[in-house]
């Protein structure tokens, strides 16, 4: 069973956690963070093991990065190129839930959590946050470090750019 490290301590890296859990494919090490108030800490009963450069040290650990700040949607990116990890250190969470259709692809990094759906076609890229009962629909492309929060929702052939939020309940066509 693979390892994974969750780089976050906060609400995305907690859902992502509980999607870690249910699936029951990767072994859960623990979380990464920067805060240092939470270090030796648990969060939701996993451990907070230190500072996210510490990912460099345990090189066989896949990793997930669950950052994500209203105020500042680019941290994920800046997270990316600041660990400067190679691409296949990188794990794609998908809750069991999930339904991904077998003509759609999710780049590496992203999380799709519980009930979204990928129905036909759909691309999204790397390090994207799907957020539960995101409804992604015929030949979508999602850009790398998009977030959608629950229920959002794109009709066919919607682009959304590297880095967009798509807000709660949104409906994109």
């Amino acid at each position: 069973m693979n390892e994974l490290l969750i780089i976050g301590a906060g609400g995305f890296a907690r859902e992502t956690a509980q999607a870690v859990r249910d699936a029951g494919d990767l072994k859960l090490l623990g979380h990464l963070d920067d805060d240092t108030s939470l270090h030796g800490t648990e969060v939701d009963g996993v451990p907070v093991l230190g500072g996210c450069d510490l990912v460099h040290d345990c090189s066989a650990a896949q990793v997930v990065i669950c950052v994500g700040n209203p105020r500042d949607y680019a941290s994920r990116a800046r997270l990316v190129r600041r660990l400067g990890l190679a691409g296949d250190r990188y794990a794609t969470v998908v809750h069991p839930t999930a339904a991904v259709s077998s003509t759609s692809h999710v780049g590496p990094g992203s999380v799709l959590l519980a009930h979204c759906a990928l129905t036909a076609a759909v691309r999204v890229g790397a390090h994207v946050a799907v957020m539960p009962h995101v409804v992604l629909t015929h030949d979508d492309v999602v850009g790398d470090f998009a977030t959608l929060a629950s229920g959002a929702r794109l009709g066919g052939g919607a682009r959304l750019e590297r880095g967009a939020y798509v807000g709660a309940g949104a409906l994109v066509r």
